[in-house]
């Protein structure tokens, strides 16, 4: 019977070294595969939050603009996807509140409250299509934003 605690140079670099650096490289490659895995995680979740952020706007004037800003630049260095992610997010939430002030003088002409609560509404639908697009890994891009950062 074959001693099983042979190390590569005491068989002689025959055989069963060969496959045990192999069986060493496959384990660091799944170690490999785990950190890039959990940084995938991370990286969709920061995608997907700067997406939500957007809601922030609903809540106080300009927030939808300005949250997802600081979570775009919080990460931005740090993962591509919410480099990508938060940039169409910004860019979007810049456009609907350009959008949103246009309709401001068309409420003189009856027609501005209905504009302003379609625009909030496209934003709004847009807004959790992304974020789960973003949370799935997937790279959105927004129909009707103006693309001002590249």
């Amino acid at each position: 019977m074959a001693k099983v605690d042979e190390t590569p140079e005491e068989s002689g670099g025959a055989g069963g070294g060969e496959a045990e650096q192999k069986g060493a490289a496959k384990e660091e490659k799944v170690e490999e595969v785990k950190v890039s895995k959990e940084e995938d995680k991370d990286a969709r979740l920061w995608g997907m939050l700067c997406h939500l952020a957007g809601l922030a706007g609903f809540a106080f004037p300009f927030g939808n603009v300005i949250l997802p800003l600081i979570f775009w630049q919080l990460k931005k260095n740090e993962y591509g996807f919410v480099d990508e992610q938060g940039k169409e997010a910004v860019n979007f939430q810049i456009s609907m509140t350009i959008y949103g002030l246009v309709t401001i003088p068309l409420f003189f002409v009856c027609i501005g409250p209905f504009l302003l609560a379609a625009v909030a509404i496209v934003d709004l639908v847009l807004l959790l299509i992304a974020a789960i697009k973003a949370n799935n890994g997937e790279s959105y891009r927004y129909p009707l934003a103006i693309r001002l950062i590249k």
